[in-house]
């Protein structure tokens, strides 16, 4: 069964750290551009950052630019969201998608597989 399982959210305070992880199994993540989403309560679901199949390429939303980053190990078969100094705006449950291919960004509505998402609460 392909699935890809988030996990590391939960409850930080204002300025505070936390990292996500997304775990592939059933698949190999080497084939797959790798992006995390988010969405909060009464919004549409948004794009927050992603990497391409290598890792050498990246992107990220202005509103987490200088605070998150994405890696990815893919002999752990797992990508990363490192998410520093967040705020409360960044509340959402995070999503982590695939899309196979030699991609740079990661269409929203063109990903292959998606996971079932992780809370975020950044409260204090």
């Amino acid at each position: 069964q392909l699935q890809l399982v988030e996990s590391g959210g939960g409850l930080v305070q204002p300025g505070g750290s936390l990292r996500l992880s997304c775990a592939a199994s059933g698949f190999t993540l080497d084939y797959y551009a790798i992006g995390w989403f988010r969405q909060a309560p009464g919004k549409e679901r948004e794009g927050v950052s992603c990497i391409s199949r290598s890792g050498g390429s990246t992107n990220y939303a202005d509103s987490v630019k200088g605070r998150f980053t994405i890696s990815r190990n893919n002999a752990k078969n797992t990508v990363y969201l490192q998410m520093n100094s967040l705020k409360p705006e960044d509340t959402a449950v995070y999503y982590c998608a695939a899309i196979r291919g030699m991609l740079r960004t990661c269409p929203r509505d063109g990903m292959d597989y998606w996971g079932k998402g992780t809370l975020v609460t950044v409260s204090s």
